[in-house]
Formats: C-alpha cells, sequence, structure tokens
C-alpha cells in the first residue's frame, strides 16, 4: 500500500487538492490529509472547508511514499512551516516522491531541489524554480519530483502522480474509471 501525506493550510486551492485525493484513493493510495494549521479545520481559497485526518505533529512520516503539497494561497503558510521544509529536505534524500502544484512547486525551487528537473508551474512563479528546467507543460515528471502547472490541470497532474506511485497502466486504468 502506498502512502500519501497531503499539506494543507488555509488558503489552498481545493481542486489542487481534491483531484489528486480523489484519484490516487481510487488507484489504491492510503491519503492523509494533514493539517499544518494546528486546527483539522483548513478552509480553501474559496471557501470550501475540508477536516483534516491529522494535525502537522500527529505523524512520524516513515511511511510516507509521497509528500504532496497543493498550491493556492496556503502555500506560503508551507513554505513557512520550518518542521515541513525539513520534512521536505529529509524525503528529498531519501529520493521520496515529491509533488506540488501551482504556485507550490516554488517550495522545492526555494530550496534548491529542482536544480536540473524538468518543473512546471504557476505562470509567473518560474522565477522561484531556481535551477529547474522550466517548461510551462501541464505538468512534469522528472527524478523524484511530480510537477504540475494549475487547478486547470489538476485532473492530469494527479494521473501523473497515480503513474509515479502505480505505474502507467495504473495510470489508465483511473483515467478509463472516470471516463477521462
Amino acid at each position: 500500500m502506498k502512502k500519501v501525506y497531503v499539506f494543507l493550510a488555509d488558503g489552498f486551492e481545493e481542486t489542487e487538492a481534491i483531484f489528486p485525493i480523489d484519484l490516487l484513493i481510487r488507484a489504491g493510495a492510503t491519503v492523509e490529509k494533514v493539517s499544518v494549521t494546528g486546527k483539522k479545520e483548513v478552509t480553501g481559497s474559496h471557501n470550501i472547508t475540508v477536516i483534516a485526518d491529522s494535525l502537522f505533529d500527529d505523524n512520524n512520516y516513515n511511511d510516507a511514499d509521497m509528500l504532496f503539497l497543493p498550491g493556492g494561497p496556503g502555500h506560503k503558510t508551507l513554505l513557512e512551516h520550518s518542521e515541513l521544509i525539513e520534512l521536505v529536505k529529509k524525503a528529498n534524500d531519501e529520493k521520496k516522491w515529491l509533488a506540488a502544484i501551482c504556485a507550490a512547486p516554488m517550495i522545492y525551487g526555494s530550496l534548491g531541489l529542482l536544480d536540473g528537473k524538468a518543473a512546471t508551474c504557476f505562470p509567473g512563479y518560474e522565477q522561484f524554480l531556481k535551477g529547474a528546467v522550466t517548461t510551462g507543460a501541464p505538468y512534469e515528471i522528472s527524478g523524484n519530483f511530480v510537477t504540475g502547472r494549475s487547478a486547470g490541470t489538476a485532473k492530469v497532474f494527479a494521473l501523473a502522480m497515480v503513474e509515479a506511485l502505480f505505474g502507467k497502466d495504473a495510470s489508465k486504468e483511473v483515467a478509463k474509471a472516470i471516463v477521462s
């Protein structure tokens, strides 16, 4: 069983978080929604409140196969969460999958983790992807990173996350099941 941790802060982009959560679960992943706010109720950028499964300090993350950072204005809170940043660095050192969409790839970029990797992000955030080969594509899988461009590309980004964890056949099966 693959385990994915999704980190939520107030202001997260709902589509960018929920679409991947849904498709990862359909593919067979265990998905843990983690609040970095100190409370389980996390409100997205369009005032949709999601109940997280746990708070950041409730987990040890040793069983993580992938860490996922959704975009939206909440990405700033994720970047400022020092324990999350240390977790991201450790996961990268261990070559675990790191996924982010929209503005959130800038977190990996600001840490210098995307150096030499193909990456995409919300238009205008390319300057924060230090050392990355920015493509503007809907999504990129490069090294141990999956990056996505925007809420409008959430479906193909989510399918890329499924591909990274489970392979192309699994991604095709999930796409077929949702009549993609």
